[in-house]
């Protein structure tokens, strides 16, 4: 079950300055405008979901500084192997996701690699906004009676892409939320950094398997903001190629050199 947030979560960051924060390397990943395959927006609050072949890279861009993009990734030819969060965190001692970072399936293969961040930050252990929560922060907004301005939520997004390719509630295991920053402090209490996002953040998500993406657009479960207002979200995919011998996600860790052996087998 996600932590629960409380009062102390909702101010603690907002008023860092900039001195007070580190500067982020701009990790951005090149690409030549004529590999793009589509570029679309994802309103605030949508949810999501493709099938991305191996070798395509997603771009994430936060449009106004303000977006979280909860994710859910699967074996696009074997749904049954999926993202598993413990193993891509103890494999390459973190707590959250970055550039060099990948994201582990539950079998030690790669499903995809952060090739380019230019956020630094995006939370892995915080769960995704559900009915109960949504509703008793920002109240109810059916869309019976508010159309398309009705309130939506992370969770019942998963459920309805999961949906589409034969899946369901079982299938939604712990999620990584790209944009958001959450930490611990001294006694262990998670506090959101208000402060952490920019407009035009992006993040690049590069598929060495032929992957099933979720993805939901609903607000963090942790973020303070106080009405219900979830922020728009670019994507754009390109033919990127896979990571070579020299890529700095190969690189980053021996767990990761073997976790990119043991994908590669499956496509000689």
């Amino acid at each position: 079950m996600s932590p629960q947030p409380d009062a102390t979560m909702t101010t603690r960051f907002a008023t860092l300055t900039p001195l007070a924060r580190a500067a982020v390397p701009d990790h951005s990943t090149p690409f030549d405008p004529a590999l793009v395959l589509w570029e679309e927006t994802m309103p605030g609050g949508a949810h999501w979901s493709a099938r991305l072949n191996r070798g395509t890279t997603l771009r994430l861009t936060d449009i106004d500084g303000r977006a979280n993009v909860s994710a859910l990734f699967f074996n696009a030819d074997e749904k049954t192997e999926r993202y598993n969060m413990p193993d891509t965190l103890k494999a390459q001692h973190t707590a959250f996701l970055t550039h060099g970072h990948v994201c582990f399936s539950d079998m030690g293969r790669v499903l995809c690699s952060i090739a380019g961040d230019s956020c630094g930050w995006h939370d892995t252990v915080c769960g995704v906004l559900d009915a109960a929560r949504s509703n008793a922060k920002y109240g109810a907004a059916r869309y019976q009676e508010h159309r398309n301005a009705m309130h939506r939520n992370g969770l019942d997004g998963f459920l309805v892409e999961l949906g589409k390719w034969g899946l369901g509630k079982r299938d939604v295991v712990a999620n990584a939320n790209f944009f958001s920053k959450v930490v611990a402090d001294a006694a262990g209490t998670l506090h959101f950094d208000t402060a952490h996002r920019r407009p035009g953040q992006h993040v690049d998500l590069r598929f060495e398997m032929n992957v099933l993406v979720v993805l939901s657009a609903a607000q963090h479960p942790f973020d303070p903001t106080p009405a219900y207002d979830p922020a728009p979200v670019t994507l754009t995919a390109w033919r990127s190629g896979t990571a070579g011998a020299d890529d700095a996600c190969r690189l980053h860790c021996a767990e990761n050199d073997r976790g990119f052996n043991n994908t590669e087998r499956g496509f000689l």
